[in-house]
């Protein structure tokens, strides 16, 4: 199946790059509709993992891993979760 109108490269790398903005802003809206639902929101803030309540108060859950730090290139090994 062909497409009626192929897409250019640049076409496609301008669209691949707001894919970053637009992901961000899912994000932001998701914390705020989470909020605003009267849930609460778990965050990293200053090297602690923090619950943040729809009222503005935050309550520290523990301190959060230390987060991994990869080389370009690098391989990550992941263990299967059930």
């Amino acid at each position: 199946m062909q497409a009626k109108n192929a897409l250019s490269d640049e076409l496609v790398t301008r669209m691949e790059d707001r894919i970053p903005v637009m992901a961000e802003g899912a994000v932001n809206s998701a914390y705020i509709n989470a909020l605003a639902a009267g849930r609460s929101v778990v965050e990293v803030m200053g090297g602690l993992l923090v619950e943040t309540t729809a009222d503005g108060s935050h309550k520290v859950i523990r301190p959060a891993k230390p987060k991994h730090k990869v080389s370009l290139g690098g391989v990550i090994k992941v263990r299967r979760c059930s």
